[in-house]
């Protein structure tokens, strides 16, 4: 009798671990990274920052857009100060996505066709002076040479009618801007800047990319 108790006490003992087990590999912190859960980063410049954070927001897979400076030092990184065009600074967004829904190569596409015009020097639209320069900063070699790449297809096949001058440069840093500066063309769809500018361009991710459009 005492050796089956003891068998049944062992059979109770291997029921209760294997329950516990069970338990701890369905917890969270034991379950295997969730791709939905993985982030890469990307950070572009083209013109006025609102109208670009806009298309980027209307990307499937992208689950961040920050409006904000780069090129240039912490000191500067103030709208006021950015906006003389002496400080280095560009107004970029950093965009934080899932390579597995959509890859830094289609987030150029959008860049290239949408969200500005590559070609304008210094400007962009009514917007004029360096910090509303095209430019892409790259935070890994593979950045670089996608961005490079994609430049050198576009200017092959002759896709603009005047030379891109977009820099494709190492970024040093990103400071997110001010906080009224965020999400701005939501919060100000009817303003006439975001109306003319910045609406259009939704309007061409949706035309241009329906499967990106969100």
């Amino acid at each position: 009798m005492r050796t089956k108790l003891g068998l049944i006490g062992l059979m109770a003992t291997i029921s209760l671990l294997l329950s516990s087990i069970s338990l701890a590999a369905d917890t969270p912190s034991a379950r295997p990274t969730d791709t939905a859960m993985v982030t890469a980063t990307a950070i572009f410049a083209g013109g006025c920052f609102w109208g670009v954070d806009a298309v980027f927001k209307h990307v499937k897979g992208v689950s961040e857009v920050v409006s904000g400076y780069a090129g240039g030092d912490a000191a500067t990184a103030h709208y006021e100060q950015v906006s003389n065009g002496s400080t280095g600074h560009a107004e970029a967004i950093r965009v934080r996505f899932n390579p597995a829904q959509v890859s830094y190569q289609q987030l150029l596409q959008v860049f290239f066709s949408v969200a500005h015009d590559p070609t304008q020097l210094n400007r962009q639209g009514p917007d004029v002076g360096s910090q509303y320069r095209s430019a892409i900063f790259y935070a890994s070699p593979e950045q670089q040479m996608a961005a490079q790449s994609y430049t050198q297809q576009l200017t092959a096949a002759r896709t603009f009618s005047a030379p891109i001058v977009t820099q494709v440069v190492p970024l040093r840093q990103f400071y997110p801007a001010e906080e009224h500066h965020q999400n701005y063309l939501v919060l100000h769809p009817n303003q006439p800047y975001i109306v003319v500018n910045d609406m259009p361009k939704l309007q061409q991710l949706r035309k241009q990319f329906p499967v990106f459009y969100q």
